[in-house]
């Protein structure tokens, strides 16, 4: 086993003024703290928040701070991504920069998938990023969204990716279906997740560690956290080799699968479902996309409708009709007393001890109408 040490750093993201000092400071005190880290990643949109009217060059002073610092602790820093804009196209990315214990850029990834519609000023990019770390290990990184499509992660391990460094700023509803599928992601391709969030502007903290048997090796809360954790490449490797635990060889499966899918070619119609969803647009108040009902919001399809005040009864009118209660026991001229009845009710003791008793209320019908019970 070759021990390597790599810190998270989950700080509070300010969107409206730079971050860049407290990042340096907030490593400061990590290596303080844990001298013995090797490598340190921050959230994404770390250095600036995630408002892309802050998009800086591509060769800045805050990438070349970061790698001063780089330089001065002796790590590899990933200081989570920044809008970078193109300098022909003026075109916006977002983008990561890999910074060796020399202070030297050697990698740069620009997110694959940014989270649109809701970001749709942002480019994609196009390459992936895969580096070695000597005597070590390979690692590749994905930002945030990208881990939601499993070909990217597919394509990093199938490159030899051993650990996914991966920068979020996620504050939304569907955090834990992130964190779900950084455990799930782990599993599949037998590797280490390092899932680092941010706080504040966009994000919710929960940052986590998996292995790969998709154990939790460390989830931080919502405050401020400092993880550093010791990775073992070696159980990357044994994994891959005999399985999860002696079980699933994956990585193994996949590469001797029997088919190739053609939902990845986009010219074989297989993927003639996909071309009948709408267009990738935020969704507007009441709509009633996909479910089929080309009908306003305000109403529903064949749903009784609640006429009004109009169908009560209105003052004055009555709504019971009330008889009186005839004497069975009296008899007319023409009509003979009746026979003396049984024995009677209480309900009708009761109402023989009340003067004039209303007649039993009868079922409402409308006004004016009733109709007994």
């Amino acid at each position: 086993m070759t021990p390597f040490a790599i810190a998270g750093v989950q700080m509070y993201v300010n969107a409206l003024q730079s971050n860049v000092d407290g990042m340096i400071q907030r490593l400061d005190i990590l290596m303080a703290r844990f001298p013995w880290t090797q490598m340190v990643l921050f959230s994404e949109l770390a250095p600036f928040g995630p408002l892309d009217k802050f998009a800086l060059p591509p060769e800045n002073e805050t990438i070349e701070r970061f790698q001063e610092a780089a330089r001065k602790h002796r790590v590899w820093l990933i200081p989570g991504s920044m809008f970078l804009k193109h300098p022909e196209d003026g075109r916006v990315y977002n983008t990561s920069v890999v910074i060796n214990p020399e202070g030297e850029v050697i990698r740069r990834y620009a997110k694959m998938f940014p989270f649109r519609p809701y970001e749709e000023g942002v480019a994609a990019g196009t390459e992936f990023c895969v580096f070695d770390v000597p005597d070590v290990g390979r690692f590749g990184l994905s930002i945030c969204y990208d881990i939601w499509f499993p070909e990217t992660t597919r394509q990093l391990t199938a490159q030899g990716v051993e650990v996914l460094l991966h920068p979020v700023l996620t504050g939304t509803t569907d955090r834990d279906a992130e964190l779900a599928i950084a455990r799930a992601t782990a599993a599949q391709f037998q590797c280490y997740i390092f899932d680092v969030n941010g706080l504040g502007a966009g994000g919710t903290g929960k940052s986590c560690v998996v292995d790969p048997t998709s154990m939790v090796l460390h989830q931080s809360a919502g405050q401020e956290d400092m993880f550093p954790i010791e990775v073992d490449l070696s159980m990357v490797r044994r994994q891959r080799e005999t399985g999860m635990k002696g079980l699933g060889q994956v990585l193994k499966s996949f590469r001797d699968r029997p088919i190739d899918f053609s939902v990845y070619d986009r010219n074989s119609g297989a993927d003639a479902f996909l071309k009948t969803l709408g267009p990738l647009a935020v969704p507007h108040q009441g709509t009633r996309a996909g479910l089929h009902v080309d009908v306003p919001a305000q109403s529903v399809p064949e749903a009784p409708v609640f006429k009004g005040a109009e169908a009560l009864p209105q003052p004055g009118a009555h709504a019971y009709t009330v008889e009186p209660m005839p004497n069975p026991s009296a008899g007319t001229a023409s009509q003979p007393a009746a026979e003396p009845a049984a024995t009677p009710t209480a309900e009708a003791q009761e109402g023989a001890a009340i003067p004039n008793p209303p007649a039993k209320p009868g079922v409402f019908t409308g006004a004016g109408e009733s109709s007994s019970g």
